[in-house]
Parts: C-alpha cells; structure tokens; sequence
C-alpha cells in the first residue's frame, strides 16, 4: 500500500510534528500512545523515508519529514474543507431532481407543491417532465416518477401518495342534451372520449370490461379533461385529476355505484437514490402533502353530500 493511502498515518505525523510530543498527539487523535506510535512507524515505513530521528530522550523531525509536514498540513486541512462542504451542501439540500409525472396529474397537482418547497430550499433544482410517456427510470437517468399503479421492478422503491380510482364522468350540458346513463352498456351509445391509439377500445370495471368507440381521440390526458368540460363526451378519468370539477359542479360522475380498477398514484425511486437527503426530503415532503389533499378533498365530499342531503 503507498503512503499517500495512510490518511490515519499521515494525521498522526501531522498532530505529532505540530504538537512536539507524540503523547499529545495520541490524546488529540483519540488514541493510545502505543496504536499511535505505531501507525507512525507504519506510514514512516511505506514513506521509504526517515521522517523522524528518535533517540533514548526526544524525537526529532527530519529534513524529509518537515518537507512532509508542509504538505500533510495542506492535504488535511484540504480534507477537512471538503468535509464540511459535503455537510453544508447536505444541510442546505442543494443538487437537482430529475423527476417525471403524468402531464394532468403535474400541472394540477405538484406545480402548486413546488412553490412552498423551493421557497424554503431555494437551493435545490428540478428537471420535470410531464407527460403521460412513461419513461425508463434507469435508462433515463431520472431520480423520481409519479406512476399511476406500481410498475414490478425490484430494483425500484414505491410509496404509495394517494389511493385512486377511475371515475366516468361529463359536463351538465353534455347529461342534458344526450341523456343520463342507467348501465354500462349504454356507452355504446354515447360520445367518448378515449385515449391512446384507437378510437376503438375497451374501458375497464371491475366487474366489466366495455367496448367504447371515441368521437375523440387523445394523446394527452389534459386534452381529454378539457374535451369534457367543454360538454362534448363522456371520460374515464382519475379520480384526482376531476376531483374539484366533481365538487364544483363542472362535471357530474356517472353511474357512481360502479366500481373501476384501482390503481394507486405512486412516487416510485431506484433504490440506489434512496439515500440522498435531498431525495428523502422531496419525497417526506410529497407524502405529507398529498395526505393533506386527500383529508382536505374527503372534507369537501363530506359538506357537499350533507348539503344535498338537506
């Protein structure tokens, strides 16, 4: 092993020229004089140099090892300032998120996060994209996706951020020139509006799988949303991307006595980025605020069913 690979010895040599006494140097290092002493003899050995001249009453340091002395101080204190800027970055969180989320689900729900958290840690930086493509983690480089569902991986970390459920729905005015819906078979008849790569396909229920044909096909889950608010179909959309328009009245949920696949939201990591405290804080964080928007919106069903009741 070479020297340079001694950074133990290479402290002892250090405390013990500053101090004068390898005694001293034991008890500020933590040591005792005989480990000391010889980690000492260790490094002075794989330095190929004598360092120190020793005698029966004193040591004394060598030409070679006060030219050592100059450099060890410098490496050490080098050492220690890296140090303590890993701990200052850490404590201030800085670095940057790569993360990815479906384009709905981002725009409406963590922009409006992201304002509260870059203010109190103005020195962290994100990387978004939202978009409804799911992208590859690992082959992407990202540390982070909201995925709806949980993708089998072992080599990526899910946390659950909200339980989810697909509802049907459609604007008042849509209801009313097209007529409310008594069963799932009737969607043959009605205007859909459908995602991905066929107007044609099925819409899935727990208990029923049906055949539905688009009058509008999306590749974006927002444009869906908006197809619908504007009254012109019917959406299969999740629960939280319509959750206000429920509540406010812009679309109403249809057929709600039927059940549909759940599929939860899920923040999902690779498990070598579990430990980045930039990472464990976004994430704390994300988790802390979605409980609270799933007690807040439950609140809001809750005063709106009791005023219907009434």
């Amino acid at each position: 092993m070479n020297w340079t690979d001694d950074v133990v010895g290479l402290r002892v040599f250090e405390k013990m020229v500053s101090l004068g006494s390898m005694t001293a140097a034991a008890s500020e290092l933590g040591m005792s004089l005989a480990a000391a002493s010889k980690r000492l003899a260790k490094f002075e050995e794989r330095a190929g140099v004598q360092l120190i001249h020793r005698s029966t009453r004193q040591m004394s340091v060598s030409e070679e090892g006060m030219m050592l002395y100059q450099y060890a101080r410098k490496i050490l204190d080098e050492m220690h300032r890296a140090q303590e800027a890993m701990l200052e970055k850490q404590e201030r969180v800085a670095g940057t998120i790569r993360m990815t989320a479906p384009k709905s689900f981002g725009q409406r729900r963590l922009l409006p996060i992201f304002t509260e958290f870059c203010q109190c840690y103005p020195q962290l930086k994100f990387e978004l994209d939202f978009s409804d493509e799911v992208k590859d983690l690992l082959g992407d480089d990202l540390d982070l996706a909201i995925r709806y569902g949980v993708l089998p991986d072992s080599r990526l970390i899910a946390r659950q951020l909200l339980p989810n459920r697909r509802v049907l729905c459609a604007s008042p005015s849509y209801l009313e020139q097209y007529g409310e819906l008594h069963s799932l078979k009737e969607l043959a008849a009605h205007r859909c509006i459908t995602m991905g790569i066929s107007a044609d396909t099925f819409w899935q229920f727990d208990h029923d799988r049906i055949a539905v044909h688009g009058h509008f096909l999306c590749s974006d889950g927002e444009i869906s949303h908006q197809l619908a608010l504007q009254g012109l179909g019917i959406a299969l959309k999740s629960y939280w991307d319509v959750a206000e328009d429920l509540l406010q009245g812009r679309l109403v949920q249809i057929l709600p006595q039927v059940a549909t696949a759940s599929a939860p939201i899920s923040v999902i990591y690779p498990k070598h980025r579990e430990q980045s405290p930039r990472m464990r804080l976004f994430i704390d964080y994300l988790l802390e605020k979605m409980e609270e928007l799933q007690q807040t919106v439950l609140k809001d069903l809750e005063q709106k069913q009791g005023q219907t009741e009434s």
